[in-house]
Formats: structure tokens, sequence, C-alpha cells
């Protein structure tokens, strides 16, 4: 009920190599970028990661951070396979469970609900019960007898999500087109931090011109810390507030990560947006002097 604000250091300190850490967002949408290259700095690595990949399951992977990765998908949305993650899969870098996207929610919502798995019809008739042989099916006990695949519950040791707006004591609202499934990554693991783009009164949160009841998409029940990261989803969208930097995003899919990762993610927050503005800057200076040549 209190006051649950801290910096994207302290909530990721809570973390430690070896958890299984669920990471919210979709694809290059919304993910809770300042928490991952919190993550970064932190050192911590031989993680279970679950996630709709986008450059969260990228970086980490790229830095070799990851052990095993739960996924059912890894994409830049403009870019429709993650680079880095591509490189990292083709050298035998972690191990993956590579599930349908329906398959992947019933799991969060079978740990959400304490419960070991619930039943879901996707995955039945496809390889994904060929490459995931850990995997059974469950027959109805009714009269139908339908078969289904018993998805195992995706229990989180942590989650780390990124909203809109959220309030000191862990509720939380989205403002875009999409809750991307934050509630259950939260509701499913053991502590959850919410990053942000703006701390705001609790009044404000279903009652600003641009929010509404339905919007309430974090409970603060689920949430353990709260951390304000303006333009915290950088260079993912976070709708309405921004959309994704495609630029910059072109820029990390095509650079050697070792490059990259010195010139962007060697120091802190405040670094890694000083260092994206000095980007921006040469390129507009490039782009001036094309336009005058």
């Amino acid at each position: 009920m209190g006051d649950k604000t801290m910096t994207a250091d302290e909530a990721v300190s809570a973390l430690a190599s070896g958890m299984t850490v669920g990471i919210g967002g979709w694809g290059s949408r919304r993910k809770p970028m300042a928490l991952v290259r919190a993550v970064l700095r932190a050192g911590i690595g031989d993680l279970t990661v679950v996630s709709y990949g986008g450059p969260d399951v990228g970086m980490l992977a790229a830095a070799g951070r990851i052990r095993k990765l739960v996924a059912a998908f890894t994409t830049l949305d403009s870019i429709p396979l993650e680079p880095h993650y591509r490189a990292a899969r083709e050298r035998g870098a972690f191990e993956l469970m590579e599930v349908d996207e329906a398959m992947f929610m019933w799991g969060l919502r079978a740990a959400a609900n304490r419960l070991p798995f619930l039943p879901v019809r996707a995955g039945i008739g496809s390889d994904v019960m060929r490459v995931n042989p850990e995997l059974r099916t469950v027959d109805s006990p009714y009269e139908d007898g339908e078969t289904f695949v018993a998805m195992p519950a995706l229990r989180l040791d942590a989650a780390l999500v990124h909203v809109n707006r959220a309030d000191r004591r862990g509720n939380g609202i989205y403002l875009g087109p999409d809750p991307y499934f934050d509630d259950l990554f939260c509701a499913a693991a053991d502590r959850a931090y919410v990053s942000c783009e703006r701390i705001v009164d609790t009044a404000e949160l279903t009652k600003g011109a641009d929010a509404g009841p339905q919007s309430l998409l974090i409970k603060r029940h689920t949430v353990t810390g709260v951390v304000e990261a303006p333009n915290g989803a950088h260079f993912t969208s976070c709708a309405p507030d921004y959309g994704r930097d495609e630029a910059f995003q072109r820029l990390y899919a095509g650079a050697p990560w070792p490059e990259f990762a010195n010139r962007f993610l060697g120091g802190d927050e405040h670094a890694y947006r000083s260092a994206v503005r000095a980007w921006q800057r040469e390129q507009e200076r490039g782009q001036g002097e094309e336009g005058t040549s």
C-alpha cells in the first residue's frame, strides 16, 4: 500500500543469475528497455527469459545472458526476425522452448492462477509438439473426450514491464492500442517491476483526458516496485507517447554487437540517452550536408 518507487538499478538489484524472468511488451512494442539495460549493467546471467520477444531478447542473447528462452517469436516488427537473437540461436547459445502465441498466454494464465497447467487447443496437429517433446496432452474427463495440450505454467521469479503511467503504489495504465498481456506477466511472477513514462497521482490514472477505467491494466497487489523511466521503452514504441525509433532500430539491427554495446550501453541510463542524442545529431548533420551538396 506504500510508496514502491525505486530506480531501475534498485529494481534489478533484487534479481540474480539463474532466475526465470518474464519481460512484457510485444516484439518491438512497449518493451521495458530501461530495465533491460539495467539487467545488462548488473551482469546478471544464466537466465531463463520468458517473452513475446523483441530487442529485449536480442540484447540479452547477444550479451550471453540467456540460458533458456521461452517465446512464441522474436521480432523487431518492421524487421521480421531479430538479428542478434538469430545469430545467438545459429551458434547454439541457449536452449529454446518455442510455442504458439496462445499456448504462451495460457502458460502465463496458469501461473497467474497458481495452476500447474491449463488445457489449450493450440498446438494440436502442429510441429510444436515435435520440437517440444516434454509437452504432454490431456483428455477431457467429460463426454466429449477431446484431447488438449497441457500447457505448463510459466511461473516467473520476476517480471519486467513498461506502461504509460503508474502511481507510486504500483497501479499502472496503458494508453496505446493493446495491453500486450503485461498484467499476466505481473500476476505470474513472485515479484514484478513496472517502469513507466511518468508517475502520477492515483486519481489521475483513470480520470485523465487520455485514460479511462478500461485502461487500468496493472494492479498494485501484483507489483513490487515502480520505476519512473521517461522514454524507457526506447527504441521500441510506447504509443501514444512515442513511436518506434525506426532509424535507431536499423542501427541496432545492423551494427556488430560489441560496437553497439560499447557506444550505447557502456554507462547508466543517462549515458544511454546522451549517446542516443549524440547519434541523432550526427544523423541530422549528415542529412543537412547531403541537402547542400
